[in-house]
C-alpha cells in the first residue's frame, strides 16, 4: 500500500471536548493536499488524533453519509477504529482514531533503518553469529505467536495466526490442502519485502518461525515471491502420533 503524506495544517493534536472545537481545528485542514478522501481522512486523524465523521465531512468537504461509508471500509482494512463517547443528551457519537496498522500507512524510515542495520550486520559480524541473533529473534517471536495461537485444533490455531500476520501488515490466509490432511499458509503481501529482497535469509527465518509456532506439524515452504510465485506458500502437514 502506498504512503500517505499528511498535510500541513495547524490543527491540534486532538478533537477538544465540544465539538464546536473539533470542527474549528479541523476546519485548517482544507483543501487537502492531492490525494483520496480516503487518504485525506487517515492523514486527517494522523493530526487530530481522534474525530467524529462529522468533523471529517466537514473538513473534507463530503456529506456524512459518504465519510460514514468511507471510515466503514478502513474500518474493514484494519486502518481506524471508533469509540462511542455520549456528548450529551440522545445516542452516544462515534469518535474515530487510527490503529498501529493506520499509522503504518505513513512514511517513518524503519525498512530503511532495517535494511542499513542488517548490511552493517553483515559486514561486521561473522555469518554465524549473523544466523544465531537471526534465530533467537525468530524463536521469540514464534514464542510470542504461541502464547496468541493458543490451543485448538490446527484449523482454529492457523486461523488466529493469519489473523495476527494481518494485522501485522501481512495479506495471508489459510486454506486446506487437497489431501485432506495438511493445511497451506499463503501470503500475497509481505510486510518485509523489501528486506527480503536483499536479505533472503530473512526468509529462512520466516520458516523457522512458522515451523517453531506449530511443532506438532511438518512445515514446508511450497512457494516463494523471491522465485518468482505469486505469493510466499507454507504447508502444514500434522506429525502422526507415534
Amino acid at each position: 500500500m502506498r504512503p500517505i503524506t499528511a498535510p500541513h495544517t495547524t490543527a491540534g493534536p486532538s478533537d477538544a471536548a465540544a465539538p464546536a472545537a473539533g470542527e474549528a481545528s479541523a476546519a485548517a485542514v482544507h483543501p487537502l493536499a492531492p490525494g483520496s478522501t480516503r487518504d485525506a481522512a487517515l492523514a486527517l486523524l494522523l493530526r487530530l488524533g481522534h474525530a467524529t465523521a462529522a468533523t471529517l465531512a466537514k473538513s473534507l468537504g463530503v456529506s456524512v453519509q459518504v465519510m460514514r461509508r468511507h471510515l466503514r471500509a478502513l474500518e474493514d482494512e484494519g486502518l481506524v477504529a471508533s469509540s462511542a463517547a455520549s456528548e450529551g443528551p440522545g445516542r452516544p457519537t462515534n469518535h474515530w482514531q487510527l490503529t498501529a496498522r493506520g499509522q503504518d500507512q505513513f512514511p517513518d524510515g524503519s525498512e530503511a533503518f532495517a535494511v542499513g542495520l542488517l548490511q552493517s550486520m553483515v559486514q561486521t559480524l561473522p555469518a554465524e553469529t549473523l544466523r544465531q541473533l537471526l534465530a533467537q529473534q525468530g524463536s521469540e517471536q514464534a514464542r510470542i505467536y504461541r502464547s496468541q495461537v493458543g490451543e485448538g485444533c490446527l484449523q482454529e490455531r492457523l486461523e488466529r495466526l493469519v489473523d495476527l500476520r494481518r494485522r501485522e501488515g501481512y495479506v495471508a490466509e489459510c486454506s486446506p490442502h487437497p489431501d485432506g490432511e495438511s493445511w497451506v499458509i499463503q501470503e500475497f503481501h509481505c510486510s518485509v519485502m523489501r528486506i527480503a529482497e536483499q536479505f533472503p535469509c530473512v526468509c529462512d527465518q520466516e520458516l523457522r518461525l512458522i515451523r517453531e509456532t506449530f511443532p506438532d506439524c511438518r512445515v514446508d515452504r511450497v512457494q516463494w515471491r523471491l522465485e518468482e510465485g505469486h505469493s510466499c506458500g507454507f504447508r502444514l502437514q500434522p506429525h502422526q502420533p507415534g
